[in-house]
């Protein structure tokens, strides 16, 4: 095998074949040590729990209706513009609704439905049916009504069609839409979790989810026989999800009942064991940074607004765990504008699980024809016999429909990132500032320090000395690692501080090796890496950091930084070289060269990628690397790039992972 160079820019990028490495020393020594638990899954659970709870902005309380009118409007421009749209091109967001009728189906007494097809953007489709009174005529009421995580069975739901039937026979317009991930749309490119691969490329995901239902919104809007002053909205869990955010962003939905969709995040990170968390959309990037659930509950005043929601979910957001911070905490702000009634609530009991089951839909039917100015509807029609099946309602899309994962793909091969400047270029030097700059702005990096240093065990055997530390940094979370050197080492010996995607156990040969070489060798597991996390599933609090503002990236990059700054300090060094194994790895340290250079000498990389394009062609789930997916990344960087910035840090990527995208 041949060693090869690889030219980024004015960084040279060396591809070492395995047969040029010195003999690896035996690591049955080193390996049980680092693989011992130091912090236990269950108090990295704690503090990571811990560290989110303190930042979870507290519920809105505004003194009078004026000034939260005010409140209000400046939020809800604010997420639509800096959030929900962001990266999203002008003529997406504005084009008017474009749907199609592709057939009516035959229906029970007192209705029709109709097979509708819409555009949500240019070749991305989606499905929905129209239930609309047998005898339209004149000005009517309309509810779009959203699915949640009902699997392939889609829109064709049972409890779903049961109630927008009732709505038609009821003289109402229902539009039951479909919902990316299930029915239709049911390709596994459609998963939520590839919303994260719209982050990455610069286009945020939750615009895609917001736009897809804000079409049915506007084809009810310009439907000839909708009364605008009567626009109800509603749906169970990802449809409730759905109801909140759409309702409390669009006043044109002018009464909301959503169902078991959402709970303040304290709610949802305190609850059970692992939490109450949800898919990536509901935590989507930044869209907490400043506010929570309540504060959107808040957005909603004084239009009419349901809350319905189970005792003992087995799902999600029971009842009792919810209530405080979304109903108690707010029903005052409704009070101020003389509506207090105008915020219900619903308790479900029967069957008391995540349903939309009859006593849910009866709680719904009397909310909507009361704020409707209807009849009141107390019972529900029996229409067990007209439910269709899903090949029944099924419309039809283009067999080359976009996908998530297809629109991330399509705009990451739009973007276009300048390439670095070469070194006789005057504008090097303003590159690496603005590009360090702008890096650090991506990643939000907040500076943090070490508080305190736990040396919780040691071991001196065979002429090696270890010891493990449990680092308590100043914000409140925990790093762990392991310092290995030969008692021979000499004092201010090279340090190297080694990273590995599996965690400091699977380190044990690099460790050994550079011991050997008579270096001190710091073994670490930051942010979500390594056994403290066995379980935690640290895709989820990932997705939490992000939608509260913070990158998890940036958390491990300011981990790496002041556990150098300690090593310097304590090890009487100067700069430092980091090893990193895998893309997780190859990412923090990068990333930490980058952006201070100066406590670097060398960053060697194994098993990394070569390019961000990696995640998206794989593709690479978000579980499996998720604080590589930070908003606007990949349209900004690629790793060459970042790579360069680090400059004068020599970047080595050892020969080992042979895909490419």
């Amino acid at each position: 095998m041949h060693r090869v160079l690889l030219i980024a820019g004015p960084v040279v990028l060396s591809i070492l074949a395995p047969q040029d490495l010195p003999a690896q020393s035996e690591v049955n020594q080193i390996q049980p040590i680092l693989r011992a638990e130091i912090l236990s899954p269950a108090a990295a659970l704690f503090q990571i729990k811990q560290y989110i709870v303190s930042k979870v902005p507290p519920p809105p309380l505004p003194t009078t209706a004026t000034r939260w009118t005010a409140e209000s409007k400046r939020l809800g421009e604010t997420l639509l513009r800096d959030v929900v749209f962001h990266g999203w091109p002008d003529q997406w967001v504005s084009a008017a609704p474009h749907f199609e009728e592709a057939g009516v189906i035959a229906s029970g007494p007192g209705y029709r439905t109709r097979k509708l097809r819409y555009e949500i953007l240019p070749g991305f489709y989606s499905s929905a049916i129209l239930y609309e009174p047998e005898n339209l005529a004149g000005k009517v009421p309309a509810i779009l009504n959203v699915n949640g995580h009902v699997g392939p069975i889609g829109k064709a739901v049972e409890y779903k069609q049961k109630r927008c039937i009732n709505f038609a026979r009821r003289g109402i317009l229902a539009l039951n839409l479909e919902w990316l991930a299930f029915g239709e749309l049911g390709s596994r490119e459609n998963r939520h979790w590839f919303g994260a691969h719209l982050d990455l490329v610069g286009t945020h995901e939750v615009g895609l989810f917001y736009l897809a239902m804000r079409k049915g919104l506007d084809y009810l809007w310009e439907h000839p026989n909708v009364d605008r002053s009567r626009v109800g909205m509603t749906g169970l869990s990802g449809g409730g999800w759905q109801t909140i955010i759409l309702s409390s962003l669009d006043e044109r939905v002018s009464a909301a009942v959503p169902v078991a969709g959402f709970a303040s995040t304290r709610t949802r990170v305190e609850a059970r064991e692992r939490g109450d968390l949800g898919d990536i959309e509901q935590c989507a990037t930044d869209l907490f940074e400043t506010i929570d659930y309540p504060h959107l509950v808040a957005l909603r005043a004084p239009r009419p607004t349901l809350l319905v929601y189970n005792a003992e979910d087995d799902c999600c957001f029971r009842a009792p765990m919810a209530r405080p911070y979304i109903y108690d905490a707010i029903r005052p702000i409704f009070a101020l504008y003389g509506k207090e009634d105008a915020l219900e609530w619903h308790e479900n009991r029967d069957p008391g699980n995540h349903n939309y089951q009859l006593d849910n839909r009866l709680a719904a039917y009397r909310f909507f024809s009361r704020h409707f100015g209807l009849p009141p509807i107390e019972n529900e029609i029996p229409v067990d016999a007209e439910i269709k099946s899903y090949e029944e309602l099924e419309v039809g899309l283009p067999k080359d429909n976009l996908t998530i994962l297809g629109l991330a793909r399509k705009i990451a091969a739009s973007n276009v990132i300048p390439p670095v400047p070469s070194d006789n270029a005057g504008s090097r030097e303003e590159w690496l500032r603005a590009g360090q700059a702008r890096l650090r702005k991506l990643v939000r990096l907040m500076p943090v320090e070490v508080s305190s240093a736990w040396n919780v065990m040691n071991t001196k055997d065979k002429g090696v000395e270890t010891l493990s530390y449990i680092f308590l940094m100043a914000d409140g979370l925990p790093v762990t690692g392991v310092l290995c050197r030969s008692m021979a080492t000499a004092p201010r010996a090279p340090v190297t501080i080694v990273l590995h995607d599996k965690g400091r156990g699977e380190a044990a040969s690099l460790v050994s090796d550079r011991v050997n070489r008579g270096e001190q060798v710091l073994a670490l597991d930051l942010l979500f890496v390594g056994d403290s996390y066995k379980g935690l599933n640290p895709a989820s609090y990932a997705q939490v950091l992000h939608g509260m503002g913070m990158r998890a990236l940036g958390i491990q990059v300011a981990e790496l930084h002041a556990l150098s700054r300690w090593t310097q300090k304590h090890a009487g060094v100067g700069k430092i070289r980091l090893e990193a194994s895998g893309m997780r790895s190859q990412a923090a340290a990068l990333t930490a060269a980058a952006l201070a250079p100066d406590l670097y000498s060398d960053v060697g990389v194994r098993d990394g990628i070569k390019s961000l394009a990696y995640l998206l062609e794989k593709p690479v789930e978000f579980a499996e690397a998720p604080e590589l997916f930070c908003l606007d990344l990949f349209k900004c960087f690629d790793l060459d790039r970042i790579a360069a910035l680090a400059v004068p840090v020599r970047v080595r990527m050892y020969a080992g992972r042979t895909e490419s995208p």
